[in-house]
């Protein structure tokens, strides 16, 4: 699958207590040609070979979060399901059907597969919050200006609910909203002028996701 850097912390600059994800992009520059095959190598073939040594059957994602220091990869964690919200701006980069790659995981196919094929656009996600997560926050505020967010763009919904025909928040994270764009400049620019399309009473977001993107070009 496409690499992609979430952004863990509550506030810009990486300040302030850790969240579930503020907010990705993806493909991240930092992740050239020689990193990726070093990844391959010292960290995914060699944990797959150790599954397969082990008699470990495994059907499904296994995500690998990684850590990159002085230009070495590093595991942070696995888990059996993709990031969040690394996933967001992942699916919208896809060229390809997932549901045959499921469809294949399951019949034990996959090795059959064509290797996935993706956009060559860049794509953020910008994650609208409840003001005061990860701590304490409102629920049950009326979310308008769905119908403002351009048709390119798509908001995946989190802490939601819906009731008398309107979206309400309902926990810390809140939405989603991705964006393409040609470069990860535009795609920047794209996903925060539909983020702010979005309001409710306290919404929050951080301001510079991605930027540290950029500062790898």
């Amino acid at each position: 699958m496409a690499s992609s850097q979430d952004h863990k912390r509550i506030f810009d600059g990486d300040k302030g207590p850790n969240t579930g994800g503020m907010g990705a992009y993806s493909p991240t520059p930092i992740i050239d040609d020689i990193l990726a095959k070093k990844i391959q190598d010292k960290i995914i073939d060699k944990t797959i070979q150790s599954m397969k040594s082990e008699g470990i059957i495994f059907k499904g994602f296994l995500y690998a979060g990684v850590m990159i220091r002085d230009n070495e990869p590093y595991v942070l964690e696995y888990n059996a399901r993709m990031g969040d919200p690394e996933c967001q701006p992942i699916t919208m980069r896809m060229d390809f059907d997932l549901y045959d790659y499921f469809v294949a995981s399951v019949n034990g196919t996959l090795s059959l597969m064509p290797q996935p094929l993706w956009k060559t656009q860049s794509s953020v996600c910008i994650v609208l919050a409840s003001d005061g997560y990860p701590e304490s926050f409102p629920k049950d505020e009326e979310i308008t200006g769905f119908d403002l967010v351009p048709k390119n763009t798509m908001v995946f919904h989190a802490g939601t609910k819906k009731k008398d025909g309107k979206i309400l928040t309902n926990g810390g994270r809140v939405l989603g909203v991705t964006a393409l764009g040609d470069t990860l400049s535009s795609a920047i620019s794209n996903a925060y002028a539909a983020a702010e399309k979005i309001s409710w009473p306290h919404k929050y977001c951080r301001k510079d996701i991605g930027k540290k993107g950029l500062s790898y070009i």
